[in-house]
């Protein structure tokens, strides 16, 4: 078990986030995650960090070599790749949390006729309650691109109060040449580049 911790370099990061409306609610205790583990052809050992902000309410997940792609010069194992994480998210006695909302990010190149799709699902260890959220592209697209996804407060699955359930986050990037020109190439990254984080998850904090 690897314990995950704020990087100097990406301190200048968490300045920016902004606070949710309940910050009475917000754990003044310093809130870690341990990553359990890391499958995936999306997360090869090495290539994702977990870096908790310094104000408790959100984490972000780094990755550095997740990239599905279709078309010329592409074997099919390529078309889609995945991520799942296995955290312990340790919150302070008296707290519980869930996800409220996450932004994820990388860049695309889709020709003409071809699509692709970002996927995340969370789920506690142990419940049936599953959070998933989809995005679609379609070529063409050649663009850096930026998701958010929201739940509402009344919908957001919390962890068990008083009971340490890892959280699992699912992840995914599919693209399908459909009816691209045979000698293009189509691609979705989600990664780490020019100093950015690219994936943010923000807690929704409760009292137990």
């Amino acid at each position: 078990m690897r314990k995950a911790t704020a990087a100097a370099a990406l301190a200048v990061l968490f300045s920016l986030s902004s606070t949710p409306a309940h910050a009475d609610t917000i754990p003044a205790e310093r809130v870690t995650v341990d990553v359990v583990t890391v499958n995936g052809s999306g997360c090869k050992q090495g290539t994702a960090q977990v870096v908790v902000s310094a104000d408790n309410t959100s984490f972000w997940v780094i990755y550095s070599d997740y990239l599905a792609q279709a078309g010329k010069g592409s074997p099919t194992t390529e078309i889609r790749k995945n991520c799942q994480l296995t955290l312990q998210i340790n919150s302070p006695q008296g707290f519980t949390y869930g996800i409220a909302e996450a932004t994820y990010a990388g860049y695309g190149h889709l020709a003409r006729g071809a699509t692709g799709t970002q996927a995340v699902s969370y789920y506690f260890q142990g419940q049936s309650e599953t959070t998933t959220w989809k995005h679609n592209f379609t070529g063409p697209f050649d663009d850096n691109w930026s998701i958010s996804h929201r739940t509402e407060f009344d919908q957001i699955v919390h962890a068990p109060c008083g009971e340490k359930k890892y959280l699992n986050v699912n992840s995914s990037l599919r693209v399908d040449k459909g009816t691209s020109d045979a000698n293009s190439t189509s691609f979705l990254t989600m990664d780490y580049t020019r100093g950015e984080a690219r994936t943010l998850h923000h807690f929704s904090w409760k009292r137990c």
